[in-house]
């Protein structure tokens, strides 16, 4: 199966989610999730400073980047925005890319973040061909661990203190899962 450019942006639909294209009306909630104290917990710093003009920009732009597929994750019996999904930093001769997700205090607990992981990486593999799917998550962010080895992610390694965070020294683990390994996982649950 050869790559297709992430200029196509799907609507994946699950039980507990529906991932959807973004649009810039979004980035309002977006700007309440990336605010909350967990998500500044467990994720990077971003290299700009972030403003409610900058994030409607941004995510107003999601749906004609070329480049990466950012999804929406939404409660189906609302459509409130919990989250998102990203692939991003695609490499053409390694078919493979990055994956990050970021679910805010209303989609957790409940399967969402799991299912919304799931969905963009069949996606990946099985509509656009990929062969590899990589991460890196703080070590003290658990919960986000969890999901990436239910899913199917594997632990690659450890990057040792690579940032501070909270006054302390923090690990990253980088995480990946393979079209093989994806193959195999899915089709014992289908």
């Amino acid at each position: 199966m050869s790559f297709s450019s992430f200029s196509v942006k799907p609507v994946l639909t699950g039980r507990k989610t529906v991932l959807r294209p973004f649009t810039e009306a979004d980035a309002d909630v977006m700007w309440e999730i990336i605010e909350d104290p967990e998500v500044v917990r467990f994720t990077y710093e971003p290299s700009i400073e972030l403003t409610p003009e900058r994030l409607r920009s941004w995510y107003g732009s999601r749906a004609a980047a070329p480049d990466r597929l950012d999804l929406a994750v939404t409660d189906p019996a609302t459509g409130e925005v919990v989250g998102e999904v990203v692939l991003n930093e695609y490499d053409p001769d390694a078919r493979s890319c990055t994956f990050r997700t970021l679910i805010g205090p209303r989609g957790r607990g409940r399967g969402i973040g799991t299912e919304a992981a799931g969905l963009i990486v069949a996606h990946g593999f099985e509509e656009l061909g990929l062969h590899r799917i990589e991460l890196g998550a703080y070590a003290h962010n658990r919960r986000a661990l969890h999901v990436y080895e239910k899913v199917g992610f594997v632990v690659e390694g450890v990057r040792r203190e690579v940032r501070r965070r909270d006054g302390e020294w923090a690990d990253e683990v980088i995480m990946s899962i393979l079209d093989r390994e994806w193959a195999a996982l899915s089709s014992t649950v289908r």
